[in-house]
């Protein structure tokens, strides 16, 4: 069970970043500031791809 626990612990933890990784993408202006947040989105989630935006 504490194997699981900290699974667990890690899948939100992964997630919350992610989540603020994909915020300050977002809100990013160059594509310097782009090209290290976006690096630092795939070291967690290597298949990760930026959607395409909405027309």
């Amino acid at each position: 069970m504490v194997e699981r626990k900290s699974e667990l612990k890690r899948r939100y933890h992964r997630k919350e970043k992610m989540a603020k990784l994909k915020a300050k993408l977002a809100a990013a202006k160059n594509g310097g500031e782009k090209d290290v947040i976006l690096k630092k989105i795939h070291i967690l989630s290597p298949w990760w791809i930026e959607p395409v935006a909405a027309r």
